[in-house]
């Protein structure tokens, strides 16, 4: 009974990683994904959460969805986006996580929401931000349409991948996660060399 409800709640915890990480490249798709699924009855939402499974709720993050997609697309338009987003992705990352589990106390739940779901969210956001800044400053510009189209579809598939293979769809969102922490470290090394140089008269 014990090890059947431990599965239970990793089981719960895969899916809500690899939602939350769906939730670091778009808000709403991964949104909308679990809003569809529960409708068409795929899968079954605690009662707390019965609200994201109706058709109004459908229709708002579907039009949000779509809003999201294509603005992103617009330039300026998506650093803008970008600004706004991370919070949005720590909210939608850490609400989604934490509708995966039925019978977890209301605290616990959201501690572990906020930090698995919202932190997992937060980083991935924040390192398509910082990806799409550079193609900013290397292409002008020309290059962030292909960032914003890797990030609709790593949003379609985690979702899809969240819900129909949890273990791995948990494991590629660690990897990503550990490697958006690397490579931030290693560009935040990087600035400080540039900083620090004596050519721009930070050292002696």
């Amino acid at each position: 009974m014990l090890d059947s409800q431990l599965w239970t709640y990793a089981l719960s915890a895969f899916i809500g990683i690899g939602l939350a990480a769906a939730s670091g490249f778009r808000v709403f798709l991964p949104m909308f994904a679990v809003s569809l699924a529960s409708f068409m009855g795929w899968i079954s939402l605690p009662e707390n959460f019965h609200w994201l499974a109706g058709l109004p709720a459908l229709i708002a993050t579907g039009i949000a969805m779509v809003v999201e997609i294509l603005a992103y697309y617009i330039p300026f338009v998506d650093h803008i986006l970008d600004t706004i987003n991370i919070p949005l992705a720590v909210v939608a990352g850490s609400l989604l996580f934490a509708s995966q589990f039925a019978t977890m106390d209301a605290f616990p739940l959201w501690a572990l929401a906020l930090i698995a779901g919202g932190g997992t969210a937060a980083t991935i956001s924040t390192g398509f931000a910082g990806t799409r800044a550079a193609s900013t400053g290397t292409t002008g510009g020309l290059g962030n349409p292909i960032v914003a189209t890797t990030e609709t579809a790593g949003a379609g598939i985690m979702s899809v991948m969240a819900l129909a293979l949890p273990i791995l769809a948990a494991a590629i969102a660690i990897i990503l996660v550990v490697l958006v922490w690397i490579l931030g470290k290693k560009m935040w090394n990087s600035f400080r060399k540039k900083t620090d140089s004596p050519a721009n008269g930070f050292s002696e």
